[in-house]
């Protein structure tokens, strides 16, 4: 791995449960290569040095480079199985990516201003509701993250998806299914009150 977004991997032949348990033993996670019209390719990665790299935000909404056996793909992390009790990495998926073809990607978003938001300062407490969106674009388009500027936001308000400003190029998956699809993003609530839980909001 050399950088954030470079994977070094080695192909992974032999496949099954068994080879997979024997890979994790082995400080490696077993991974598949999927997608853009070839046949899967199962790899292995360096557990630790992956684990590092996931540090970076960027990594889950980044087009990677995967390098193996002398050859070099383009791809995107599509999912990433975690052991439920330890800090271990069970699997990877990626897809490969075309420059020409539209990818369905989880994009994080930052919530900015909530501290000095309208809400806030009357002691509103901020609610995430969401932490990613999911966004189909051009790989070109692929932003890293998606802003969520809370500053006008008052006690009782919500932002939705279509309060959201993406960048061109950039669409809401759930968006594209019609206007009931609008979820809220963040909700500022009033806060607690001596004795009083907090309000939910209809």
């Amino acid at each position: 791995m050399a950088g954030s977004f470079e994977l070094d991997a080695e192909l992974r032949p032999v496949q099954g449960r068994g080879h997979s348990r024997r890979l994790r033993l082995a400080g490696k996670i077993p991974a598949v290569l999927y997608g853009g019209g070839s046949e899967p390719v199962g790899l292995a990665f360096n557990h630790n040095k992956i684990l590092k790299g996931l540090e970076n935000e960027a990594t889950y909404s980044h087009i990677l480079t995967i390098r193996y056996d002398g050859k070099e793909e383009t791809a995107v992390l599509k999912d990433l199985q975690r052991h439920p009790s330890r800090p271990i990495i069970m699997h990877m998926d990626f897809q490969r990516v075309s420059e020409s073809q539209k990818i369905r990607v989880h994009v994080p978003l930052h919530f900015v201003n909530q501290e000095i938001s309208v809400g806030a300062k009357k002691g509103g407490v901020v609610n995430h509701n969401l932490v990613n969106v999911e966004v189909v674009c051009l790989p070109a388009r692929l932003p890293e993250f998606i802003e969520v500027d809370l500053a006008q936001v008052d006690v009782g308000q919500s932002v939705h998806l279509s309060d959201l400003k993406v960048p061109g190029g950039v669409e809401l998956v759930e968006l594209l299914h019609g206007p009931e699809h609008d979820l809220v993003v963040a909700v500022i609530q009033t806060g607690r009150v001596a004795g009083e839980s907090v309000e939910t909001l209809d």
